[in-house]
């Protein structure tokens, strides 16, 4: 075994118990759960037994997680600096999700649009949460306001635009892959949408 195998090895067994005590469960419960002995799962955490595929596919399940997450190793990225969007005063900072979410934090500065003609629509859904100001949601004919800690969720084929109110404000926006399609700028490198 490797350097890098017995890390990653540690890694898993730390995860596992690590998920498990997080769950509040006892090793009795997700032995259970998982349907293998308690004996058997604390030798797994304590790395007396070898780690086998099939008891980890089991195991991540029972802890209601993937065997991609359990086993993940890159840690490389760790700090993200952000990318200044300055033709909407904006700055993202992308975060790492599920295969076809992209989730951003963006500091808004300028008011939603006033003119109707510059709400967008297209396919998607998002969801966003104001960490810090107010942010205004135009959405079809309604304008909502939306204040610190609170969320909005909304299908993206209703046109609509968000903004600051009062000044700066703080979101972090979710984007399921249609919808981050029509946030796209034309200019940011990247799939092109489909027809």
């Amino acid at each position: 075994m490797t350097q890098e195998d017995g890390e990653l090895d540690g890694l898993v067994r730390q995860r596992i118990r690590g998920l498990r005590l997080a769950q509040g469960w006892s090793l009795e419960e997700l032995a259970r759960r998982a349907r293998v002995s308690q004996s058997t799962l604390s030798r797994i955490e304590n790395g007396q037994r070898r780690l086998a595929l099939d008891q980890l596919v089991t195991l991540a399940r029972a802890l209601d997680t993937s065997l991609d997450q359990l086993v993940e190793t890159g840690t490389d990225d760790v700090v993200v600096n952000p990318t200044v969007d300055a033709a909407r005063d904006l700055k993202r900072w992308p975060v790492r999700a599920d295969p076809g979410l992209t989730v951003v934090r963006q500091r808004l500065t300028r008011p939603a649009p006033a003119d109707a003609s510059r709400l967008r629509a297209h396919p998607g859904r998002e969801w966003l949460v104001v960490l810090s100001g107010t942010a205004t949601l135009l959405l079809g004919n309604r304008r909502l306001r939306v204040e610190t800690d609170q969320a909005a969720e909304f299908p993206t084929m209703l046109p609509h635009a968000i903004g600051a109110e009062g000044g700066p404000c703080e979101i972090v926006a979710i984007f399921d892959r249609d919808a981050r399609r029509g946030h796209r700028d034309p200019t940011e490198p990247g799939p092109t949408p489909r027809p």
